[in-house]
């Protein structure tokens, strides 16, 4: 059945209404982020006294940790249920504060502090890989895998509304009571967000069969890949934009998260539908070539009003990346295995940010922090060749449903119920 321009619009307001409460889930969880993304450079660099190497290693021990629990908090909300997976990631991000409180006891000891710094970063990393694999297996109960990249455009909107809000928040306790509000913040935020997640009812899942990680990310890798090659450059702006602008004297440095911020919900907002209606590869490529040329106008940037422009070019191109290569990741995987997916899928976002925040660090001490925005800007549009590579390479869900089906029953992938309801399953016509 052919799809009109207007039928996104007339479908948005029940899906809406459907992921309001994970919305709102993922947008008081996120606060804890969103609040810390302008200050910690600045506690790390000018409190302890620590380089740009540090601030790169601070910010990246949460993707790190992320990378190393997505696959277990994946299988959790699988084997489990995601209410479960939300509560527990909750209480997780309620330690990652009280860890931060524990590091302003050792301030006038930059190493002993800023290492137990480090460990929050990673408890706060296992936090979110908890919360948001459990909201993408939570949504998709109530509206089906046809909406995934729906799904992951109002998730991703609530994560970057809660850094919009956040960021100028957190500037302002920063510079009013220090870390510890911040510290505080983190740790209470969660604990109440625990309101709304209790009364919820767990939601009934697929029939779980355990499959070998290996070939879950042998099925994701390639949009895996380019989605990581993609956020170089969003953690280029998290984090060190605001080590940029000290520098140069602009002035206003929570802005720029801020700027990001809205152009990437904009972009989620009016274009959000697109994933799924003319293919994920298609919006991920031209979406990486946008952020790309905002990369490229940072670097160039002589003055804050240009270099809050490439932001928001940058917020924009990036906003329908994640959705964009994560229809084709799904769409790739065994359907009972969405969440162990999707924690494989988002595992390279974590390995990218993980591993490229120090590595820019390094690129920062050495030849300036103009530069860290010229190596992003060459490492995202290298993504642009795994869009292109998956706009050529065949997708499970485009060959007929038969042989989907004895593809999955050979795999071992699908219960007899699951069988059944693929025969019974209508083609959709493409628009």
């Amino acid at each position: 059945m052919s799809v009109d321009s207007a039928q996104p619009r007339a479908a948005t307001p029940p899906l809406l209404a459907a992921l309001l409460p994970i919305i709102a889930v993922v947008f008081v969880a996120f606060l804890v982020i969103g609040i810390a993304l302008p200050v910690l450079p600045l506690h790390v660099h000018q409190r302890l006294g620590l380089g740009a190497f540090v601030v790169g290693l601070v910010a990246g021990a949460q993707f790190g940790a992320s990378l190393l629990s997505r696959v277990w908090a994946g299988h959790y909300a699988d084997s489990r249920d995601a209410k479960r997976a939300t509560v527990t990631g909750l209480l997780l991000a309620a330690v990652a504060g009280l860890l931060y409180l524990l590091s302003l006891c050792f301030v006038s000891r930059s190493g002993t502090s800023v290492t137990i710094l480090l460990l929050g970063r990673a408890v706060l990393g296992g936090a979110e890989s908890f919360i948001v694999t459990s909201a993408f297996t939570w949504g998709l109960a109530p509206v089906g895998p046809k909406n995934t990249g729906q799904i992951m455009a109002w998730v991703g909107t609530a994560m970057y509304a809660a850094f919009a809000v956040g960021a100028p928040i957190g500037t302002s306790l920063y510079a009013v009571h220090g870390f510890a509000a911040i510290a505080l913040a983190t740790t209470l935020i969660p604990l109440v967000t625990l309101l709304l997640v209790l009364p919820r009812r767990p939601v009934a899942s697929l029939p779980y069969v355990t499959l070998a990680v290996t070939r879950v990310i042998g099925a994701v890798w390639v949009p895996g890949l380019g989605l990581a090659l993609s956020s170089v450059g969003f953690g280029a702006i998290t984090t060190f934009i605001v080590l940029l602008f000290a520098q140069r004297g602009w002035g206003q440095a929570w802005l720029p998260f801020t700027v990001v911020s809205f152009a990437f919900m904009a972009g989620r907002l009016i274009f959000g539908h697109l994933p799924d209606r003319i293919g994920g590869a298609r919006v991920a490529l031209v979406c990486v070539l946008i952020e790309s040329a905002g990369q490229a106008l940072i670097w160039l940037a002589p003055s804050s009003v240009l270099a809050l422009f490439g932001t928001a070019v940058t917020g924009f191109g990036y906003s329908l990346v994640y959705p964009g290569f994560g229809v084709e990741a799904v769409h790739r995987a065994p359907p009972q295995s969405r969440g162990l997916a999707m924690g494989a899928y988002t595992a390279f976002l974590d390995l990218a940010l993980g591993v490229a925040n120090p590595a820019l660090g390094l690129v920062a001490s050495g030849a300036g922090l103009a530069a860290v925005y010229l190596v992003s800007t060459l490492v995202v549009i290298c993504a642009s060749a795994l869009a292109v590579r998956l706009l050529n390479a065949p997708c499970p869900t485009q060959l007929p449903a038969v042989k989907v089906m004895r593809n999955n029953i050979e795999a071992g992938y699908v219960s007899s119920r699951l069988t059944e309801d693929l025969l019974n399953e209508e083609p959709e016509e493409k628009t």
